[in-house]
């Protein structure tokens, strides 16, 4: 199985805007910058779409990584640097409550998650109701530093994409599912596969369990709530030891950093 690779986004801030990459720097905890900043909560959780009416707005805050700065743009108008009292202010403004961000994981980070009321989206191994609201434990809270859900980077093929539009009847932009790596593969690869890409090697670890960010709307994307359950009606499966779960994409862990570029070669080695 080969094929390339068609798109790099990095998201330097939890769950608001990314940016596209032509050329992606990957250490062994992921993309370099990615998930590096999270606006903290006065409640100690991180801010995050996956609960909509605490974080969603932040799907419309644009952060970019510019060498070591990472920079966010507000809707409401003007450019703020990260880690400065400006750019804490703004974005507290924008989002209703008061919120810091920061580098700096606290330690069992949480965050507030609605669980969407489509049959079949909660996971298995999580206790609670359809349309409940939880503040739960982040996965991958803390590694390397980063505010990312799991694994080091999460990966989209164009051939699952194909499938899923012709299940869901319409298209479905990539950009749902907030991928690193979109590869023209025919197929998500099975567990354990390990991939290459450019310089970079990866290893497939799980498949990715989807939340309702996939569905909500956003810039350039109009609300898709049927597409929750399309991934609930075809795409629940196991999730290692854990149960069963609606995924979309895998999430795979970097044994080989280095570097990758919109084009490059993906081979199954």
């Amino acid at each position: 199985m080969r094929g390339a690779v068609v798109a790099i986004r990095g998201y330097p801030v939890k769950s608001a805007g990314g940016q596209a990459l032509q050329v992606a720097t990957c250490v062994t905890s992921g993309l370099k910058g990615d998930r590096s900043w999270g606006a903290i909560r006065q409640d100690g959780t991180v801010a995050s779409a996956k609960s909509p009416a605490r974080g969603g707005r932040l799907l419309y805050a644009h952060a970019r990584q510019e060498r070591e700065a990472v920079w966010l743009d507000l809707p409401q108008g003007g450019t703020f640097q990260a880690g400065t009292a400006a750019c804490d202010a703004a974005l507290s403004s924008f989002l209703g409550e008061a919120v810091v961000l920061s580098r700096e994981v606290p330690p069992g980070l949480r965050l507030h998650r609605l669980w969407p009321v489509a049959p079949g989206m909660v996971p298995d191994w999580q206790q609670a109701l359809p349309g409940s609201e939880a503040a739960t434990a982040v996965a991958g809270g803390a590694a390397g530093g980063s505010f990312r859900d799991f694994g080091a980077v999460h990966v989209v093929t164009a051939g699952a994409l194909r499938r899923l539009e012709g299940q869901q009847g319409q298209p479905v932009d990539p950009l749902r599912f907030r991928p690193n790596f979109v590869v023209d593969l025919p197929e998500d690869p099975p567990l354990g596969t390990v991939l290459r890409l450019g310089e970079v090697v990866l290893r497939v670890i799980l498949p990715t369990p989807r939340c309702v960010v996939p569905a909500l709307r956003q810039p350039g994307l109009d609300d898709m709530s049927s597409l929750l359950m399309t991934l609930a009606r075809e795409y629940r499966q196991p999730v290692g030891d854990l149960g069963s779960a609606a995924c979309f994409g895998f999430y795979a862990d970097i044994e080989v950093a280095g570097s990758v570029a919109i084009g490059a070669r993906v081979d199954v080695i």
